[in-house]
């Protein structure tokens, strides 16, 4: 057989190529490949969304042990970038007694956070001010979106640790998230999303919980998809239909299946993502049958109970 590959051979199992060639995941077979070459996920290279659902396809098939099935996902904060310093007890006091703005700022997060911060604290809060150079309001933007990420999560009163605000700081960085509006409008998009995600919850028969990180990449990348809610509830009822139980991979499956043919709504995936008709003949039947009329009125009523569902909670949030 002619050598098509010029610089070498990456081995793969031939049940791991079976797995990823019946499931058909473009996302699952460039991440295996990705894996079995550098030995670790391409964070910071894929969008969070689409590396949590390739991941989540692994995990399916079974080609990714359990940790790297539930390894964060968030990049490094240095990632690509420089090491902070290691701020001594002299940097901190010059920074403290030099009458500049680092001083009133640890005094607002302090106010902020509820408690005096340690030199641990200020260590990290210097590194988001001095080493990434975020302005002070801009700081003080991210610590108050910090404390109400933790009470929207875990309750009132909780309040974020510092290495927690230091984290998401990377993040802004790296995100360009820099100047006031800039945060102002990163943090409009993030409590929309937080609103979105719970009208998604709803429409999955979930309890109200903030979403791990694997379901939060999941229903961001739905809803940037553009699907209305009747398409995403139709989808849900497939799945469960399915599997008997919501699956997030599977339901994904679905939803990037009928994103690809442009079917966003009910009305085009009936029209559009329909069982194929044979010549002369109803879907998915021999020629010259037709279905039962009670099959087609289960039908109607199923469609008609979901689109009174639709509208009842379009009214309820009305």
């Amino acid at each position: 057989m002619a050598d098509y590959i010029p610089d070498g051979i990456l081995s793969m199992t031939s049940g791991a190529a079976d797995r990823l060639l019946q499931k058909g995941d473009g996302d699952a077979a460039l991440l295996y490949l990705h894996l079995l070459r550098r030995g670790s996920f391409p964070v910071g290279k894929w969008p969070e969304a689409r590396l949590a659902a390739a991941r989540s396809v692994l995990a399916e098939l079974g080609l990714v042990t359990k940790e790297a099935e539930t390894a964060p996902l968030s990049a490094p904060e240095q990632s690509g970038e420089a090491l902070p310093p290691d701020y001594t007890a002299d940097d901190l006091r010059q920074e403290l007694e030099n009458g500049g703005a680092f001083p009133h700022l640890a005094a607002e997060v302090e106010r902020r956070l509820g408690r005096k911060l340690t030199v641990a604290d200020l260590k990290a809060l210097l590194t988001v001010y001095d080493h990434l150079a975020l302005p002070a309001e801009v700081v003080l933007l991210l610590v108050n979106w910090c404390v109400e990420e933790t009470e929207r999560k875990y309750g009132a009163g909780r309040k974020p640790r510092m290495s927690q605000i230091r984290k998401e700081a990377f993040l802004w960085r790296r995100l360009g998230v820099d100047t006031a509006e800039a945060a102002d409008g990163y943090v409009r998009r993030r409590s929309e999303m937080n609103k979105r995600q719970k009208e998604l919850f709803r429409l999955l028969d979930l309890p109200p919980r903030p979403p791990v990180e694997k379901e939060q990449a999941y229903l961001e990348a739905w809803d940037s998809m553009g699907f209305e809610d009747a398409a995403i509830r139709l989808a849900y009822e497939k799945t469960v239909l399915k599997k008997q139980t919501l699956n997030w991979a599977y339901m994904n499956s679905i939803l990037k299946n009928w994103h690809a043919k442009g079917l966003h709504t009910v009305a085009a995936i009936q029209a559009g993502d329909g069982p194929r008709r044979t010549s002369g003949g109803a879907a998915g039947m021999a020629p010259g049958k037709a279905p039962r009329p009670e099959q087609d009125e289960r039908a109607k009523a199923s469609m008609e109970r979901l689109r009174r569902r639709m509208r009842q909670e379009q009214e309820e949030k009305g």
